[in-house]
C-alpha cells in the first residue's frame, strides 16, 4: 500500500503565498516523477508542476515565475511554493507520484486526497 498525504492548502488573498507539502509512504521501492495537479470547478484536472527524481522541473505556463516545485528524495516528499497567487489559482490541488512498489514491483501513478486552495480578490 502507498499513501500520499497533502497539507498546506487554505484561504489567501491575491498576491499572497501558500506552501503545499506532500509525503509519500508505504511499500515504496522508488519514486520517479512527482508533481502537483489542480482542478477548478467545472474544469479538467491540469498539470501545475512536475519534478523528476533527478530534479528536472516542468511548469504550466500560467504558473511559471510564481510557483516553485522541489522534492526531498530521502524523505519522499514534494513541495509546491506558490507566490503571487491569483484568484485564477483557486482549485483543489492534488499531489501525484509515479511509484514502483515493493509489493508487486509495478510502477503506477498514485494520488493524494486533494487540498483546497482559495485565493480571494
Amino acid at each position: 500500500q502507498v499513501q500520499l498525504v497533502e497539507s498546506g492548502g487554505g484561504l489567501v488573498q491575491a498576491g499572497g503565498s501558500l506552501r503545499l507539502n506532500c509525503a509519500a509512504s508505504g511499500s515504496i521501492f522508488n519514486i520517479n516523477a512527482m508533481g502537483w495537479y489542480r482542478q477548478a470547478p467545472g474544469k479538467q484536472r491540469e498539470l501545475v508542476a512536475a519534478i523528476t527524481s533527478g530534479g528536472s522541473t516542468n511548469y504550466a505556463d500560467s504558473v511559471k515565475g510564481r510557483f516553485t516545485i522541489s522534492r526531498d528524495n530521502a524523505k519522499n516528499t514534494v513541495t509546491l511554493q506558490m507566490n503571487s497567487l491569483k484568484p485564477g489559482d483557486t482549485a483543489v490541488y492534488y499531489c501525484n507520484a509515479r511509484i514502483r512498489t515493493t509489493t508487486d514491483w509495478k510502477t503506477s501513478d498514485y494520488w493524494g486526497q486533494g487540498t483546497q486552495v482559495t485565493v480571494s480578490s
